[in-house]
């Protein structure tokens, strides 16, 4: 998963820890967003993206997810068609 999270709270001056208190959540939980290492509820997201003042869609992207199913798809697929 990647997160534009970082971007955005820098972009507005504040430190991981301000953001935590804003959302509710440990400053642990934001470093985990930031590095993409935590999916987050969809009330968390939600409520990131109402700080920010844009969507969740600006604020993660699950592109890299997406193209790995993929590409396990095809795969598999010429796997099956190789036999």
């Amino acid at each position: 998963m990647k997160t534009t999270i970082k971007f955005h709270r820098l972009e507005r001056g504040l430190k991981q820890s301000d953001l935590a208190d804003l959302v509710n959540v440990r400053r642990e939980t934001i470093g985990r967003l930031e590095q993409g290492q935590y999916c987050p509820s969809l009330r968390l997201a939600m409520d990131l993206a109402k700080v920010f003042d844009t969507s969740v869609e600006e604020l993660f992207s699950f592109e890299d997810e997406d193209m790995d199913t993929d590409t396990a798809s095809a795969t598999a697929r010429t796997a099956r068609t190789a036999r």
